[in-house]
């Protein structure tokens, strides 16, 4: 286990508000990550992004680093744009 591991164990240990939350905010994260790791491989720019979903850079911005609350319909339009498809599972 790392110093991060390490440190997230403890903050779940300690704060009863960070237990609750952080799986959520975890996974939130996550989808913006994900997001952002397949435009950069696809090499596509934010902007690129932006044109292709008629919107501006800022948005594009919003999305991977604030996804908390992202439609679905969005994340399609998304995909669709790096010439994907979205697939959801449950595991």
């Amino acid at each position: 286990m790392d110093d991060i591991d390490r440190h997230i164990e403890e903050m779940k240990k300690n704060s009863s508000y960070f237990l609750e939350n952080f799986e959520q905010g975890y996974h939130e994260f996550k989808i913006g990550v994900m997001l952002k790791s397949a435009r950069k491989k696809a090499g596509l720019t934010q902007t690129d992004i932006a044109c292709k979903l008629n919107t501006y850079k800022t948005a594009i911005s919003r999305i991977e680093n604030h996804s908390d609350d992202i439609k679905l319909s969005t994340l399609e339009k998304y995909a669709h744009a790096l010439n994907k498809n979205l697939e959801i599972k449950f595991v």
